[in-house]
Order: C-alpha cells, then sequence, then structure tokens
C-alpha cells in the first residue's frame, strides 16, 4: 500500500496529544474543525481528510500500543497529501506506559539491579515472559484480558480500576528499577528516558527526530500551551516540596522536567533546523482557582479556529486543484494503468525462471506470433508482466521500445470498444512524445490517423458514435506504421479471461492477424481457459504447452509453474525479519511442509501474518497452518474477527469486494459508521447506548494496518482506492458472507446509500454528517466544479445490483446533473451505454425517453466533449419540441430549469425553434459478417414487429422499441430454411421460403409458424415458381394470391382447409368486409370481382373504364362504398351496397399530368385521407367526397420512391432517390420541413402504431417516434428566413417579418403564432408603436397601419415612396422616410400629413421627446422639427474634414445625443441648446463601426464594433473602454436598452475547427448565442444555436429573440438574480387542450384594404 505524497489524493493528519490533557480540545476539533476541513478538501482540491486520534476511545483498554501508533505515524508520513502530523502540547506531560517489549540482556539487568536493592521482582517476572522468536530476543508484556474486542472478555467497573491500580503499581516499580540502573551507572540517562516518555512524547520524537527537513516542513503542525498556576494553592505547594533537597537515589525525572525538556529543548531545535511550525500560547490563571473549563473552552475555541486556519493554508499550498474534463479521460487512464504496472512489479519478490523464457521472446525480432503466458490461479502471471514491462527497456538497450501494459480485469470499462480506444490513444500519445520526425517522417506526415492524435482524446473518435470496426481500422492503421525497428511496441494484456460477460476472445478476434512487425503481443491466460486462446488461432484447438519459438498453435506459451519451495522459504523468512520476527527450527520444519503442499507467493504471504503470531513458546503442530490459500485466508479472516469483532470485519471486507473500482479509506470509514450491524457489536461492547455510539476512526484504521499486506492502492478517476491484491480473496469474502443474493443486495444497498448522499441507518455519525454526495463539487467559480467521480463510477453500478431501478431510471439515467456530471467527467460514451442498456429493462417505465436521450447525446457527441457546459442548453433546445410526446421527460427539462434557478444565472430557452430533424429513438446494425448482404423484402405489423428478408435467404425480426435485430432460425428435415419474402396483414406475417413453403405466424401469440399448404398452388408451381403477392387476414381464415395467377386461396386456420376462387384475370389486390363474409378481388385488367366467401359464389364485377390494374382498394363500410385505385393513380368510387345488383360507378376523378405507375399508398381512415406515391409526385385525397386536395412534385432531378403519412396526417415522410434523409413535407404549406437522418441509404419506410421505421438497403433500422415527427413538423415556422423582430414592451407577444406578404404576430405563452397580417407586397419594414396600439408595416412602397387588437386595417397609403417608416415615442404620429423625395409626418390615427421634411436625413431617429427627427447629412447631423418640418438644429465637427458616422439618441435623457465621428471622437449633443462637450478620443484599434454602434437608453454603455472576435464596448459613465473576447467571429451583438446586458452571437472557431465533414454533430457548432453582464463582464449562459442565425433582439424583459435562416424562431431567457429579476419561463407542458392540429390551421388571418384608402400626392 505505499504510495508517495505527491500524487495522493487524501490528507492523512496523525492526531498526537496527552489523551488525559486534550479531551475537550480533541472533541472541539472533531466537531467543529475537521468536518468543515473536510468539505473544503473535497469542493476545492478533490482531497479526503481524515484524521487518526489514537486516543478517541473513552476506554484506555482500547488505545492502541506505541508499535501500533508507530505504523500509524509512519503510514500517514508516507500517505498524506500535505500535513500528516497535529500536535496538542498541553500543560500535563502524561504517564508512561509499560514498555511491550525488553531485549533480554537489559531485562536481566533490570532484574539483577532490583534485586541487589532488596526490591521485589515477581511482579515483572510475571507480567513479562521471553519470545526468542523477536529480533532481538526480548522479553514481551504479556496481554491483558481487557483489550480483547469479544464481548464475553467484559470485566466489572470494580475490577476495571483495580486492574489500573495494579498497572499503576506495576509501571511505579518499572520505573523505580530503570532508576537503580541509572544510579548505579549500568543504563545510560538517555536511555533510561525512553522508559519514562509519555505517550505524547515518545510519538513527537518518533515523527520528527532523525527526520529529513523536506519530511517535516509544511507538513507538521505542533501547538503548545503553557498553563500557569493550573491547580491554584496546590500548585504553589507542589512548586515548594520540589525545591526541597532531593535524596541521592531519586535520579527519576519529574513529568514537569520532562515536559519543560520537550518543550524547551527538543521542539525549538527542530523550529530552526526543519522549519517545523510551532504556536505557543501562554495563559495565566487565577491562582485561587486554576486552570478553569471555561478558560479550557475558551483556549479550545480559538484552538480550533487556529488549527482550521493553518491546516488549510498548508493544504492548499502543497495540493494543486487538477481539473477533469473530457479530454483528459485516457490521459487519466494511461497513468492509471502506468501506476498500477509499478505496484504490481513491486510484489514480484522471487525471480522466476519464466522471465528469461519472456525476455528472449520480447529479443527476437523475428518472431510474429504472440506469447501466451498461461498458469493455474495464484500462480503470479499479473505480477510476472507487470515486472517484464518494467524490464524490457533494459533488455532492448540498442532500441526504443514503447512498452503498454493494460490490466483488463482491473479496467473500470471492459468494453471492447473502451480497449481498443485506449490502446489508440496510447499508441497514438507514446510514440508521439518518444519517436522523433527523423526516425519515420513519411509515416508520419503521410497519415492522418497517426499524425492528428487529437482524435484521440478529443472528438468523436472514442465515443459511442464510432463503431468497433473503425476503431479496429486506425489501431491496424497506428500499429502498421508507428512501430519500427529503432522504436518496436511490446504491448502486454493480462487478464483478458478474467473479463465480464466473456469478452476477452470478442477483444483479440478485434485485434489485426497476423501482427504487423516490430511489434510483441504478450498475454496472460489461465490454464482453464481455451476460448481465449481459440481466438487466437480459431482454425486450431489449443495445443498443449508448445515450446519457445514455435508456431504450430499461432502463439508462443509459457507454462508459469509453482515457486521453488526454497524461494518461498527465504521469502517468508525476509517478511519476517523485516517485521521484527523469525520462527523457531521446529516451527521452520512444519513451514516447510505447509510450503511442500503449496508453493505459492501469495501462500507465502499468509503464512507470513500466520507465523509472525507465533512465540516461542507456542504450541503448534501441522494442523496450525491452513493448507491452501483459501483456508489461509479464512484463517485470516478468523484471527482479524476475534481482534477487531466479527460485524466490522465482515461488513469491510464484503464492502471492498463488492465495490465496482474499490473503495477509499475515507468511504470505507463512512461506511462502517453508518452501518446498522457494526454498531450494534459497538453497543455490545461498550456498554453504550445506541445515540452516542460511532464506529472510531482508530478502529478502522488498525483494521487497514492488518489488512495492508494484502490491499494495494492504485489510483481510479483521480482517487486513491483500496483494491484486494488478489481476486482470491474476493472468492472468500464471497463464499463466506456474500454467499445468498438477499446479503449481496443489502450491501450494495448500502454503498448505493453512501453514495447517494445518505445512510443505511437512520442516524449519521459526526464524522460523516458532512458526507454531501452531490454531482459536482461546489467551487468558487459558478461555473466551474469538480466532478464527483467517485459517485459517477460507483452509485449506477450499486443501483442496479441492489435493484433499485427506479431510483437508477429517475434519479440517474433521467438526471440531467447525472447527465452533466458524465458529460463533463469524459463519460459520455459510458453514459450513452447505460441509456441503451436494456439490463433491469422490465422495471423500467421510460425506455422510449431513455432511447431519445442517448441519440440527442450521441447527436451532439463532438460539441459536448469539447464543451460539456454546453449540455444543458443543448439538451433543453433539443426536448424542448418534444415534451408532449414524450411526457417522462418534463422532469428532466424543470431539472435543467431549477439548476439554472439554484445557480442564479443562466440562458434559459423560453421558445424553441423548429428543429432541423429528429432524434431517433433506436439504430440497429447487423453484424459485421452480414454487411454484404441487401434487403429483399421487409413487412411490418401494427403491432410493432418488423421482418426483413436479406438477398442470401435470413430472416432478421425487430420485436419493438428497445429490442435487437435477431435472426429467425428455422429447420426443415435436419436443415436450416432460406427465406424469399415475406408479407404482413393485421397480426400476423407470411413467410416464403426458397423451398416453396409457406409459414404463418400470429404475432400476438407465441413464437409458432403454422404451414399453410395449398395444393393448387403446387401443381402450378411445378412449372414455374410464382411468389407470394399478399393476403389478408381475418380472424381464423387468410385470404392468398399470387403474383400471375387468377385465383384466391383462402386457408381456414382451425381446420387446415383451403377454398379456392376463380377470377377473370390476375389478381393484384385484394379487400375483404369487416366481417369476412365479402371479398373484392382487384385484377390485372381493371376488374374487380365480388364474392360471398361463406357460400362461395360470386356476387358481381365491375371495371374501370381506362382498363388499367387495380393496385389497391379501400371498403368504406359506413356508406358501402369501394374506392379503386388503379396502376395510374386514377381513383374510381363504386358504390357496393347492393348485393343483388352489380355495382354502382359513382365518380370516377384521373389524375393529370405524367401517368406513371403508383410505387404505393397510405389511408388513414381516422383523418380521412388517401396518399398516393408515384415517381414524380405525391397526390393527396380526401376520402370524405373523394376530391383532390393536394399535388406535391418530387425535387428537381429527383424521384420519389415510398411515401407514407404522418401519424396526425398533417406531414408525409417520403423517400427520394440517392438521398440518404427520410424528407418530412409539410401538407398545409406543401414545404420540406424535416430531414431525418439516417446512417444508411434508405431503401422501405413502415409505419407503425407509434413508430416510424426506416429500413437500409443493408438492413439497419432506425426508428422514431411518430409523436415527435408531428411535434417537429407542425413546430411553426415562415416561408422565409426572418428578417426582423419588434416586441411589445410587455414582452408577452411579438411580430416577425420575412419579407414576404405577411406579418406574423406570435403569443410568448405558447410558442405559437395567433394572427397573420396580410399584404398585397412584400414587407419591407416594421414598426410597432410603444404602446403597442399600432403596427406600421411598409410594402412595395405603401404604408399600412393596422390595430394590433382587433386586426383591423385603418389605414392604406400610397405615393409615400418611403424606405423607412418611424412611429413617435407618444405613439402619436407616424415619419415615412424618402430618399427619393419628401419625408412626411402623419398623425398615426388618421393618417392626415402633419409637415414635410424636404432633405433626406439618413439613419433617421426621432427624438424621446417626439420632437425632433435626426438624421445624418453631409458629414453633419440635423434635427429638423416634427412640427414645421425645417432643419433647427445642426451638429458639425469642429475640423471640416471631419463627419459624423453614428449617433444615438438617450430615451433617459431625451434632450441628449450621443455622437460619433470618423476620427472616433465621442461627443455629447444637447439637442434644444445646440451645446456639445467631447468626451474623449478613441483608441485607433477601436474604431467604432457605424453599422454596430448601439448605445443603451441611460448612455452608460455604448458599444462600438464586433471585430477581431470580440465585442467593444465604451463605458460612458466612467470613460473606460471594454472588451469582451468570444470564441470565434461574432456575426450578431444587440446591447440591451437597458445598460444591464450584451448579447452576442459568434460562430465557434474551437469546435468547428476541430469537427470532421462527416462527423453526425457538424450542425451542433454553427453558431453560440452568449449574454454577458456588462457591469463585471461575468457570462451568464451560452446557448449552441444549430441553425443560421439572421436576427438578434434583446427586449426589457430580459428575452434575447432570434430569427433563423429557416424561418423559425427563437426566445431565450436570460436569468440573473443580481438584478432582482425572474426568468420567463414558457412551460409548454402545463398548457391544456392542445388541438392535435398543425399550429397554423389555429392563426387567425387579417386581410389589408382592398385599395388604398389614402394616395400622397
Amino acid at each position: 500500500m505505499d504510495r508517495s505524497p505527491s500524487n495522493s489524493t487524501c490528507v492523512k493528519l496523525y492526531l498526537c496529544s496527552n489523551p488525559e490533557d486534550s479531551m475537550v480540545e480533541r472533541r472541539a476539533l472533531r466537531e467543529s474543525v475537521f468536518p468543515q476541513l473536510r468539505e473544503h478538501c473535497r469542493n476545492t482540491l478533490g482531497l479526503d481528510v481524515r484524521v487518526i486520534d489514537p486516543f478517541e476511545s473513552s476506554d484506555p483498554s482500547h488505545w492502541p500500543d506505541e508499535n501500533t501508533r508507530r505504523q500509524l505515524i509512519k503510514e500517514c508520513m508516507k500517505s498524506s497529501a500535505g500535513p500528516f502530523l497535529l500536535a496538542l502540547v498541553g500543560h500535563q506531560y502524561g504517564a508512561a506506559s509499560l514498555p511491550a517489549q525488553v531485549e533480554v540482556l537489559e531485562y536481566q539487568l533490570l532484574l539483577q539491579e532490583s534485586q541487589r536493592a532488596g526490591v521485589s521482582t515477581k511482579e515483572l517476572e510475571r507480567e513479562y515472559q521471553r519470545d526468542e522468536n523477536t529480533i532481538p530476543p526480548s522479553y514481551c508484556l504479556r496481554p491483558r484480558n481487557r483489550h480483547t474486542c469479544c464481548p464475553q472478555a467484559e470485566v466489572k467497573e470494580e475490577e476495571e480500576m483495580r486492574m489500573r491500580a495494579e498497572e499503576e503499581e506495576l509501571r511505579k516499580l518499572f520505573q523505580t528499577t530503570v532508576g537503580l540502573c541509572v544510579h548505579d551507572g549500568v543504563l545510560s540517562p538517555e536511555r533510561a528516558h525512553s522508559y519514562y516518555r509519555s505517550a505524547l512524547d515518545a510519538d513527537l520524537r518518533f515523527a520528527l527526530d532523525n527526520r529529513s527537513p523536506n519530511a517535516i516542513i509544511r507538513r507538521c503542525l505542533v501547538y503548545v500551551h503553557r498553563v500557569s498556576d493550573a491547580t491554584g494553592e496546590t500548585e504553589k505547594r507542589r512548586m515548594k516540596s520540589q525545591l526541597e533537597p532531593q535524596s541521592e537515589a531519586a535520579t527519576t525525572p519529574t513529568d514537569s522536567q520532562l515536559l519543560s525538556e520537550l518543550c524547551d529543548d527538543f521542539l525549538p531545535g527542530l523550529i530552526t533546523s526543519s522549519q517545523l511550525l510551532v504556536y505557543t500560547t501562554d495563559t495565566q490563571c487565577d491562582c485561587r482557582h486554576g486552570y478553569t473549563t471555561a478558560r479550557r473552552r475558551g483556549y479550545a475555541e480559538s484552538l480550533c479556529q487556529q488549527v482550521y486556519s493553518d491546516l488549510v493554508g498548508l493544504i492548499d499550498s502543497s495540493s494543486t486543484l487538477e481539473g477533469c474534463v473530457g479530454s483528459q479521460l485516457l490521459v487519466r487512464e494511461q497513468a492509471e494503468q502506468e501506476e498500477l504496472c509499478d505496484t504490481l512489479s513491486r510484489l514480484y519478490d522471487i525471480i522466476r525462471p519464466e522471465e528469461a523464457k519472456v525476455r528472449a521472446f520480447v529479443e527476437q525480432s523475428e518472431q510474429q506470433c504472440p506469447l501466451v503466458v498461461t498458469g493455474g490461479p495464484c500462480t503470479g502471471k499479473t505480477v510476472l508482466l507487470a515486472h517484464c514491462a518494467q524490464q524490457i527497456k533494459s533488455w532492448l538497450p540498442d532500441c526504443d521500445p514503447v512498452v503498454i501494459t493494460y490490466f483488463c480485469k482491473l479496467s473500470i470499462n471492459p468494453s471492447p470498444r473502451h480497449l481498443l480506444s485506449s490502446l489508440c490513444y496510447q499508441i497514438g500519445i507514446r510514440y508521439q512524445s518518444e519517436s522523433s520526425s527523423e526516425q519515420n517522417p513519411s509515416n508520419m506526415d503521410d497519415h492522418s490517423c497517426v499524425t492528428d492524435l487529437r482524435d484521440f482524446n478529443s472528438n468523436c473518435s472514442w465515443t459511442s458514435n464510432i463503431c468497433p470496426s473503425e476503431l479496429k481500422e486506425r489501431l491496424s492503421s497506428l500499429l502498421s506504421f508507428m512501430p519500427s525497428t529503432k522504436q518496436p511496441l511490446v504491448l502486454i494484456l493480462d487478464g483478458l479471461d478474467h473479463m465480464e460477460k466473456d469478452l476477452g476472445p470478442h477483444i483479440l478476434e478485434i485485434l489485426p492477424s497476423p501482427l504487423p512487425p516490430s511489434i510483441k503481443l504478450i498475454l496472460s491466460v489461465s490454464s482453464n481457459r481455451t476460448r481465449v486462446l481459440q481466438a487466437i488461432n480459431p482454425q486450431r484447438s489449443p495445443a498443449q504447452c508448445v515450446s519457445e519459438g514455435s508456431e504450430e498453435s499461432g502463439y508462443v506459451c509459457v507454462q508459469l509453474a509453482s515457486v521453488d519451495r526454497k524461494q518461498c522459504v527465504k521469502m517468508l523468512a525476509s517478511l519476517l525479519n523485516s517485521s521484527g520476527r523469525r520462527v523457531t527450527s521446529g516451527q521452520q520444519a512444519l513451514v516447510n511442509q505447509a510450503l511442500t503442499s503449496c508453493c505459492l507467493t501469495l501462500y507465502a504471504r499468509l503464512l507470513h501474518l500466520h507465523t509472525s503470531l507465533w512465540h516461542s513458546d507456542s504450541d503448534v503442530t501441522e494442523s496450525s497452518l491452513p493448507a491452501g490459500v483459501h483456508s489461509s485466508i479464512s484463517v485470516l479472516l478468523d484471527h482479524l474477527e476475534q481482534k477487531h469483532g466479527s460485524s466490522i470485519v465482515a461488513r469491510a471486507v464484503s464492502y471492498l469486494t463488492l465495490s465496482r473500482t474499490g473503495l477509499t479509506e475515507v468511504e470505507l470509514a463512512d461506511l462502517l459508521s453508518g452501518d446498522h450491524k457494526v454498531l450494534t457489536e459497538y453497543v455490545q461492547q461498550h456498554e453504550s447506548t445506541s445515540s452516542n455510539i460511532r464506529v472510531l476512526q482508530i478502529d478502522v484504521e488498525t483494521l487497514l494496518l492488518d489488512l495492508r499486506r494484502f490491499l494495494i492502492r492504485r489510483m481510479v478517476a483521480g482517487s486513491h482506492v483500496l483494491f484486494w491484491v488478489s481476486r482470491h480473496f474476493k472468492l472468500v469474502v464471497a463464499k463466506r458472507w456474500l454467499g445468498t443474493r438477499e446479503v449481496r443486495r443489502e450491501i450494495h444497498s448500502a454503498i448505493a446509500d453512501y453514495f447517494s448522499g445518505r445512510l443505511a441507518c437512520d442516524r449519521e455519525p459526526p464524522s460523516v454528517e458532512a458526507n454531501g454526495q452531490p454531482f459536482v463539487f461546489s467551487s468558487s467559480f459558478k461555473e466551474v466544479g469538480r466532478v464527483n467521480l467517485r459517485k459517477v463510477l460507483e452509485l449506477p453500478h450499486h443501483l442496479q445490483q441492489s435493484d433499485k431501478f427506479e431510483e437508477l431510471e429517475h434519479g440517474l439515467l433521467m438526471s440531467s446533473r447525472f447527465h452533466q456530471a458524465m458529460v463533463r467527467a469524459g463519460l459520455l460514451g459510458d453514459l450513452v451505454a447505460m441509456l441503451e442498456s436494456e439490463e433491469g429493462s422490465s422495471h423500467r417505465c421510460f425506455p422510449r425517453e431513455r432511447a431519445l436521450l442517448a441519440n440527442i447525446l450521441k447527436s451532439c457527441a463532438c460539441l459536448l466533449q469539447s464543451s460539456p457546459l454546453h449540455l444543458p442548453s443543448v439538451m433543453e433546445t433539443s426536448l424542448l419540441p418534444y415534451l408532449e410526446a414524450f411526457p417522462g421527460l418534463q422532469g428532466y427539462a424543470r431539472e435543467i430549469r431549477q439548476e439554472r434557478r439554484r445557480r442564479g444565472s443562466g440562458l434559459g430557452v423560453s421558445l424553441c425553434p423548429a428543429p432541423l430533424s429528429v432524434p431517433s429513438i433506436q439504430c440497429l446494425a447487423f453484424d459485421a459478417k452480414t454487411k454484404d448482404a441487401s434487403v429483399r423484402e421487409v413487412a411490418g405489423t401494427e403491432f410493432g414487429i418488423v421482418a426483413e428478408i436479406m438477398d442470401d435467404g435470413a430472416a432478421w425480426i425487430w420485436k419493438g422499441s428497445g429490442c435487437d435485430l435477431v435472426k429467425l432460425s428455422l429447420s426443415c428435415e435436419q436443415k436450416e430454411l432460406t427465406f424469399a419474402g415475406v408479407k404482413s396483414s393485421n397480426h400476423f406475417m407470411l413467410f416464403s421460403t426458397q423451398c416453396d413453403k409457406l409459414l404463418l405466424w400470429d404475432v400476438t401469440g407465441p413464437e409458432m409458424f403454422l404451414q399453410l399448404k395449398d395444393h393448387l398452388k403446387t401443381e402450378s408451381s411445378q412449372k414455374t415458381v410464382n411468389k407470394v403477392e399478399g393476403f389478408v387476414a381475418y380472424q381464423k381464415r387468410v385470404f392468398m394470391w399470387w403474383r400471375g395467377e387468377s385465383f384466391v386461396s383462402v386457408f381456414h386456420i382451425s381446420n387446415e382447409n383451403v377454398t379456392h376462387f376463380q377470377c377473370q384475370s390476375c389478381v393484384t389486390c385484394l379487400v375483404c368486409s369487416s366481417n369476412g363474409f365479402y371479398m373484392y378481388c382487384g385484377q390485372e385488367e381493371g376488374t374487380v370481382s365480388i364474392f360471398d366467401t361463406n357460400t362461395g359464389s360470386f356476387l358481381g364485377t365491375c371495371s374501370n373504364l381506362n382498363h388499367n390494374a387495380v393496385t389497391s382498394m379501400i371498403l368504406c363500410e359506413d356508406r358501402w362504398e369501394m374506392a379503386c385505385v388503379d396502376r395510374t393513380g386514377s381513383v374510381s368510387l363504386w358504390d357496393v351496397a347492393s348485393k343483388i345488383n352489380p355495382p354502382r360507378l359513382v365518380t370516377e376523378s384521373f389524375i393529370g399530368g405524367e401517368s406513371n405507375d403508383i410505387l404505393n399508398i397510405d389511408y388513414s381512415h381516422i383523418i380521412g385521407t388517401l396518399l398516393v406515391c408515384q415517381s414524380h409526385q405525391v397526390a393527396l385525397w380526401d376520402t370524405c367526397d373523394w376530391e383532390l386536395r393536394d399535388q406535391f412534385l418530387a425535387p428537381r432531378g429527383r424521384a420519389f420512391t415510398q411515401a407514407v403519412l404522418s401519424q396526425d396526417g398533417h406531414l408525409f415522410l417520403a423517400l427520394v432517390n440517392a438521398c440518404p434523409f427520410v424528407l418530412v413535407w409539410r401538407v398545409s404549406t406543401g414545404e420540406c420541413v424535416l430531414s431525418l437522418g439516417t446512417n444508411k441509404q434508405p431503401r422501405t419506410l413502415v409505419k407503425m402504431a407509434s413508430d416510424v421505421v426506416c429500413v437500409a438497403h443493408d438492413g439497419c433500422l432506425t426508428v422514431w417516434d411518430s409523436g415527435a415527427i408531428d411535434a417537429a413538423g407542425t413546430t411553426p415556422k415562415m416561408g422565409r428566413g426572418v428578417k426582423e423582430v419588434v416586441v411589445e414592451r410587455t414582452g408577452e407577444r411579438f411580430y416577425t417579418s420575412d419579407g414576404s406578404e405577411t406579418v406574423w404576430r406570435w403569443r410568448l405563452e405558447t410558442g405559437l403564432p395567433h394572427a397573420n397580417f396580410l399584404h398585397d407586397g412584400p414587407v419591407g419594414k416594421l414598426c410597432l408603436s410603444p404602446d403597442s396600439f399600432h403596427l406600421v408595416t411598409l410594402s412595395a412602397g405603401q404604408i399600412y397601419v393596422w390595430q394590433t387588437e382587433t386586426g383591423q386595417n385603418i389605414l392604406r397609403m400610397s405615393g409615400s415612396r418611403a424606405t423607412d417608416v418611424l412611429i413617435t415615442p407618444n405613439s402619436n404620429f407616424g415619419v415615412s422616410i424618402s430618399d427619393r423625395g419628401l419625408s412626411r409626418v402623419w398623425k398615426l390615427a388618421h393618417g392626415s400629413i402633419v409637415c414635410n421634411i424636404h432633405p433626406y436625413l439618413s439613419d433617421a431617429k426621432v427624438s424621446p421627446a417626439s420632437t425632433f427627427l435626426i438624421g445624418r447629412r453631409r458629414g453633419d447631423l440635423l434635427a429638423a422639427s416634427l412640427w414645421s418640418g425645417s432643419i433647427s438644429k445642426r451638429f458639425s465637427c469642429a475640423e471640416s474634414s471631419e463627419h459624423v458616422v453614428a449617433f444615438h439618441t438617450l430615451s433617459e435623457h431625451p434632450d441628449f445625443v450621443v455622437v460619433m465621428a470618423a476620427s472616433g471622437s465621442v461627443y455629447t449633443w444637447k439637442v434644444a441648446e445646440e451645446t456639445l462637450c467631447m468626451h474623449f478620443q478613441l483608441p485607433y484599434r477601436f474604431q467604432c463601426q457605424p453599422e454596430d454602434f448601439q448605445v443603451s437608453s441611460d448612455g452608460s454603455y455604448a458599444l462600438l464594433s464586433t471585430d477581431n472576435e470580440a465585442i467593444n464596448l465604451l463605458d460612458l459613465s466612467q470613460l473606460r473602454l471594454c472588451s469582451f473576447k468570444a470564441e470565434g467571429p461574432v456575426i450578431k451583438a444587440y446591447l440591451d436598452k437597458t445598460g444591464y446586458y450584451a448579447a452576442y452571437i459568434y460562430r465557434s472557431t474551437t469546435t468547428t475547427t476541430t469537427l470532421k465533414k462527416n462527423c453526425v454533430c457538424f450542425l451542433q457548432a454553427r453558431a453560440v448565442l452568449t449574454v454577458v453582464r456588462l457591469a463585471d463582464g461575468e457570462r451568464l449562459g451560452s446557448v449552441c444555436l444549430a441553425k443560421n442565425p439572421l436576427t438578434l433582439v434583446v427586449c426589457e424583459q430580459q428575452c434575447a429573440f432570434v430569427g433563423f435562416e429557416d424561418g423559425s424562431v427563437g426566445v431565450y431567457s436570460i436569468l440573473d438574480v443580481t438584478i432582482n429579476r425572474e426568468e420567463s419561463i414558457r412551460c409548454r407542458e402545463n398548457l391544456s387542450g392542445r388541438l392535435k392540429r398543425c399550429p397554423f390551421d389555429r392563426a387567425v388571418s387579417w386581410l389589408p384594404q382592398a385599395t388604398p384608402n389614402i394616395t400622397w400626392p
């Protein structure tokens, strides 16, 4: 368990004190300082904190001895990440304890001197016994019964007091004896002092004496408290007695002398030599009362403040905060694997002869096959490979090998995808750092997969978007081009055979075979795991151990045998010697015998623990040593139970065994402190009530000391965790304590409760009161906190193992906080895998919601890996359109808003723009082995089952959302059937085989297939093979027809009878009545034959006029009408009510234009719509009156291949040739509104009850939710790009214009347009009166004035020749600006002209007081009176060459105008008085861009420009320049009129430069909307925009409106608690009564006046 403090993740403090003089201080520190310190370290530094107080127990019998305390101090010194010692030195020295061990010579000397002086030594001889097994031989203190933890050894209080008195007398006797030896000169005073020292003094000297300065500097804190007159008058009398002459024999130093030596000599010496931090406090007490309780409490309070401040300072200065982002995931894992290799190599205690064979294999350059190290359990395969990995560089001195070791069974992610990603990264990064360009320049330049190593640690190269086959290609490329003879690659994979789900063989199959040159592959495999060996050479079964260099079995095998017994004996002797122990010769014989039967290094280590407990007089026999590893582990656990208690041991090892990645020491201590069984045992042991009992840290620490040789510390996700050194400990613990599912579930549940932030027991002990478990620890930075990786890694596993599936789904999988933590931790791929996992699916309620979340995350993978903090805004934007289709995700969206409110700032989505696409809920691909096959036929049922027939005869079944593609395997006469086709009808599927068998499957029942036999068809098929054209299933009958046949076969499923109906020509389609009594057969020549299926009689026939083949029939039984669709798309309607008379033709409709054969039809009875798809068009029929509703032409140069109606009929989905998307058209407007992405070329669309399935040509399936398609497709958007947005003052409604004839008015509450203002020409300008009563539009040179409430067009004025329109701030007048004629001022109510303004004023604005029209003309700024039209005010620059380039009025200062000159001079012009003042001259680099110039209404800020990827502002109140850096070119910027914010949109260069053009998430990083607070420059929030923005407006209600290129509008609410405003939230999930119609159908259209009612001359 060794590690250096530099890479430690735990601050481990040893609390050194006199237990009798520091109870108040230690309690105060435990209750107030240590929990606060722990919280600080966890949140800001990612460090755990453990404080080891050896005297924490109130019972002195439970205090550890000096040897244990020394081990604890060494452990703290070695492993603490910062300070390791906290010492409290009070005014009492403390009593010395009896030495646990005295060397034989010294002990005999003590006895001799005592006996010579006449002092009885019987008590000493009774308490000490000689032990020859110690080094050197010593007399050891006999253990007392009271030290046991067993409840049966309890003693009564009186007996305890008596034993304490005896111990005190014995201690005095021992010290008296030591004093006599000193007096007689046989023992030096220095040696004698070691027997006088108290625990405080002994611990301090052990920790600080003879240490290097680096071990002490800033790592130790000592607090000395000197108290004068502590005991009042008693103290004076004691001091007086000390001044009296002492007897000659009294050479024993007093406590005060020893304390003075410690405080005045020892500690000050270290201050000088080692910069020891010592704080001294002097307290002068009242001589009458002494050191009172109040004074002690006061000191304790001040001590707590000082200790916390000092510890925080030391820890912060010695620790570095390391972030944990996605790009560091593989970096972190590489470091963890390297550290693990180093740790395991230290366990290599015995040199194995097999090491030479491994070395010979590595040194042979011509060897091409892998090396496999095999062996039985515990033979040391992993340790051997770890050691060899450390030695390979020394074995190959003539080259520079790259050694990569991967311990598969110890990886936290055992998936093949992750292993491939990790190997790709490690190979690439190691060769990049170690190889020079001269060694392999061409390869480094020619292969992008090698040179662009950022692909392996940043973007989509290692996410779930990349399939294993692509990763395999990358790995093959790296292995082919990177290694060389100068830099060979040695790849060591350990533990493939022990990976979960038996993934080892699969990983070996992925590795390239044969291996490229200059590569050595070394594997370790257990002898009984043959599947892994078969994967190396699948053509052969693995041979027995072959000689080195043989390639007969495809690999070189090295068999790892047992260790030589003599080597094990030496190893055991060395271990005993290091712990100061040995065994007698008789005991050694038993050890030799045991090692003969089991000669394994792990067994020798276990024997060391057993034999170290032996004494020289111990009665040991053959049965004293357990046989074998498992028995030894079991005996070890028995010993620990006797020493520490059964419950604490059982629970501790159980927690370690069932943890996913191991546990930190703090986590283990917290779990034990909250374990009910452990606390119950403590109550019994300590005779205390359960309310104040708790597990002591010292008890946990001493237990870990006893386990330290069998635990390793490994770094996992930035934390050092404890892990069993061998998996056999897990096996023994599982067999002993975890044998039942209930017990395992209980342990998993306790760990899950802990990582959820709660404990299993009802009472939380003080040590874990601050043990909050957030997903992200809070930090001083608002947006950046440290991810709780321990929770992220452990909690999902334990929730699943404890069957807490509901909490797993709601608390994690459907939690935005969990998603944020996973993405920020770089575990996006793992998150997607968890969402797509089907484990425990029967207990989960939201499989479709999880699938949607997974696909959204995959579609945004590149963006989220480069910018993980964008996740909330990305998910909110992506989910809002679909909350009605997926109500289970409303909580997810609500959690995002709650988190934003908790932070107090952010940018939320109030109105989501129309999506460009719809995320799928499932994507399924075939196994790579079938990638060359293509789909022959597809069929689907309304119950959500799809069947595919491939051209190789295979049949694949998909049984609905959440299921995988499953191959259908049927055999007949011991021969597997190959399939030819499949059809579906209702809940039946009909499979036809290539051997002319027909198999019927009822998908609502079990997978039982009924063979249908038609003797008539069999006879006809002897001459020609005919294909089943279709069938119709009704109850127990199946109506079937064949291609090119003129008869219909009716199968009776119950009795297997077959009835045939003969028609006039070849049957092309068929329909039955709902009761099955009547059958209508469409035929090739346009004829329909009608039969009575009960009697078998022919009832009649009808035929269309053009005699085209009938391809489909629709029977409307409520009116007894039959619609026939022929192959050209024409529809004929027949009255078939009469069963006696022939059908009567009602109407016949022909489609004009091209006459192409129809491809498919889709009929919806609910919405009364028939879709007819032809290659050149899609036609929609209204089936209520059978009129052609609309026709949609195919895109130019393209052709339709299939089309289907959406769920609500307002959309239709179509496939177009040579197009990889599924295109969605809106029926009401005829525009293509969506493109649904697929990974492969689409072939067929299958419409289910709630899903739409796209089947690609290679059989891959992509599934979308029908409701999601309807929601996205009907999201309102204008026909063109939004050019202008104006918002009412209340922010409740806004108006948009796209340059067409229509202006839309939207209601923010519903997110829908509810009124349209129509014009006779395109609208070029939009203006809303400040009181929102009037809307003025400029269209085709005419001015329209609308009343916003009534929608009435009250004025339509022509002849204005206006290019712009304005409304005065008082909402009374309008101003038309014309650059070719007069500008006019007119009354808004009735249009009468007030005045004309002759000169044209560019960039004109109305003054806030509604008195002037201000604008630029010929370099000057003019103000024209709105009453007379004359130019009454003029501003000219002082320099004749200077001219005005921009200006802005101030609504809060109506008399002033801010003016910007071309030279960069800034002026303030008071219009009425025509006075001005110059503020200052702008620097050259801050020149103003007139098109960007904006000023806040109060004149506090001015937006100058948006160049150089920044927005530049001028703080007019403080006359300073500000610049906000963007992460790309700024394309839009808007200054909030209130002066609080600036909003801007930039194109991200950090993401677009790293994204590849074929990346699925390329569109996600096109533009980013960001809002910053101007007061302090803090970025409030950002939202990624998936489309191209055209317009940006910010209103006073803290909302940003963005108009997009596709005609949609997005509204984003700004949350900022610093100005006491709430976030504007539109909760669409709370809207009730929303109709299932296109939103545009509800908008009211307001018509303009037919002609202008005012004409200006």
